[in-house]
């Protein structure tokens, strides 16, 4: 178990400035580009965006658990409890994987092993990182598969994951990240391919599994939905960058970037049945090809020349409240 060491006053997690890109034919593509967030001690924040925004590299990169190559991290840093982390050798990271920090991952079929019980997959965290004897490991993962509410877990423990639902194979996932009661969870579209009551089952069962450890939790998603009701705080991602950050309640009563008022308006509500959903035009840029200025200007109905020109920064519209737009104030006000 990683030595815990903490600085005074210093978030549980902070990424600033993250960086990360692809060697391709000679030459680098960049997937993030200045990701910064903090995460506190029992906060739920939700990173939004389209596939290929760059969210599921950045939470990798946080992990320490990309491919290298062709990725690599190229600036930036990510500090737990004010420890930096990328700077760290490799041994001493893997000592914090799952122990102070853990990933749930999206599809629960491939990431489980089909030749290992879900005892065996869930038991082996607590010898390999905690040195119980099997029988001891045994029972504690029948302890962990209760309290993520697996029906009849110590006849289930033999079983293979092929002989679980969808959305039971997902607690297990949730059951393999918690183990070791990490301080911080990053669940990267912990619901997809569930239906929509499981969906549901699942995002209660992380709140409650969070109220009752403390943990910070990380939802990755491209569900505005999936969200609505657990984050605190949302970051909103287009092609690798931050495009609007704020509590979740503000950003979905008075969004300040076009994008993120495109996603809502493109998501059913049940306010508002009888309105038109419309989509955003177009589709997200090559990561190898951005545009200049915004990268969002190419779909985006407010664009105007200035757009092309120069990049917009991230600017506060309101406390905590802040967008990468030219014209964030007037979206803002609506």
């Amino acid at each position: 178990m990683a030595p815990v060491t903490t600085q005074k006053n210093a978030p549980l997690l902070e990424v600033e400035d993250l960086s990360v890109a692809f060697r391709v034919r000679g030459s680098d593509v960049r997937a993030v580009n200045g990701l910064s967030y903090t995460l506190a001690e029992g906060e739920t924040l939700a990173i939004l965006g389209e596939s290929g925004s760059g969210k599921s590299v950045a939470a990798q990169a946080v992990m320490g658990i990309l491919d290298s190559p062709p990725a690599r991290i190229t600036g930036g840093a990510v500090r737990l409890r004010g420890e930096e982390l990328l700077g760290l050798p490799e041994r001493r990271r893997r000592e914090y994987r799952g122990d102070r920090i853990s990933m749930i991952f999206q599809d629960a079929l491939t990431a489980l092993n089909p030749v290992y019980t879900v005892g065996d997959q869930i038991s082996e965290m607590y010898q390999v990182h905690r040195g119980m004897r099997r029988k001891e490991a045994k029972a504690k993962a029948v302890e962990l598969m209760e309290r993520v509410r697996i029906p009849s877990a110590r006849q289930r423990l033999g079983d293979h994951p092929h002989l679980f639902s969808g959305g039971m194979r997902q607690r297990i996932m949730i059951a393999m990240a918690l183990a070791l009661e990490p301080d911080v969870l990053i669940a990267d579209e912990p619901t997809t391919a569930l239906d929509v009551t499981v969906q549901a089952q699942i995002m209660r069962l992380l709140a409650d599994l969070q109220a009752e450890s403390g943990m910070g939790l990380i939802l990755i998603t491209h569900d505005l939905g999936v969200v609505a009701g657990v984050a605190d705080r949302i970051v909103v991602m287009y092609a690798g960058s931050v495009a609007e950050t704020a509590p979740a309640g503000e950003l979905y009563a008075r969004p300040a970037h076009p994008y993120t008022a495109g996603l809502l308006a493109s998501v059913p509500r049940l306010d508002r049945s009888g309105d038109r959903l419309v989509p955003i035009k177009g589709t997200p840029p090559n990561p190898a090809a951005l545009p200049s200025g915004c990268p969002f200007r190419t779909r985006c109905p407010r664009a105007e020349a200035v757009c092309a020109e120069e990049r917009p920064p991230l600017a506060e519209v309101a406390p905590g409240h802040a967008a990468a737009c030219h014209f964030a104030e007037e979206v803002h006000r609506g």
